[in-house]
């Protein structure tokens, strides 16, 4: 087997050529045809959250609420080449959450500097709750109360106790 050096230049050049060959037909159908329609599976592939405290742009606004869709093997090796990752192993969960993060408030477009700014109880938050839905494919955390020690589960995805 041969190895592979793969640099951040190089990783979608080694996608493309490790990449799966089309099949004849559609080999054959040609760019002009329509991709196959996808059907629903009822995989969930987005999880809603809330920041126990936000994060704080520029102009001040606090934005609490976002979605994570479920991390793919290239959202995990991505980080892996990213020089920053090299240069400090911690800073991989930056790379990787800013990856998965979809949306945060009305911010689409969400980057490491963004995650960087971000308070230390709400990183926290964000790597378990990565942790939880592409380890456990869900939300729920089973918790004790501390009055009566009967046990139930809370959605950490942000719903209000109470609320269904």
């Amino acid at each position: 087997m041969r190895r592979r050096t793969v640099t951040a230049g190089n990783l979608e050049d080694l996608l493309q050529v490790t990449a799966p060959a089309p099949a004849p037909e559609e080999a054959a159908a040609g760019p002009a045809a329509a991709p196959p329609r996808r059907e629903d599976h009822g995989l969930r592939t987005e999880f809603e959250f809330e920041l126990p405290r936000g994060y704080v742009d520029d102009a001040g606004n606090v934005h609490r609420h976002g979605s994570m869709r479920l991390a793919t093997a290239r959202d995990e090796l991505r980080p892996q080449i990213d020089l920053r990752v090299k240069e400090n192993p911690a800073y991989l969960s930056v790379v990787l959450l800013s990856q998965v993060i979809t949306r945060l408030g009305d911010i689409t477009d969400v980057h490491a500097g963004i995650v960087e700014r971000m308070y230390a109880t709400d990183v926290a938050f964000l790597q378990d709750f990565y942790r939880r839905v592409n380890s456990e494919g869900h939300t729920r955390a089973a918790v004790t109360c501390p009055h009566c020690e009967g046990g139930f589960e809370v959605d950490l995805s942000g719903g209000r106790l109470g609320e269904s």
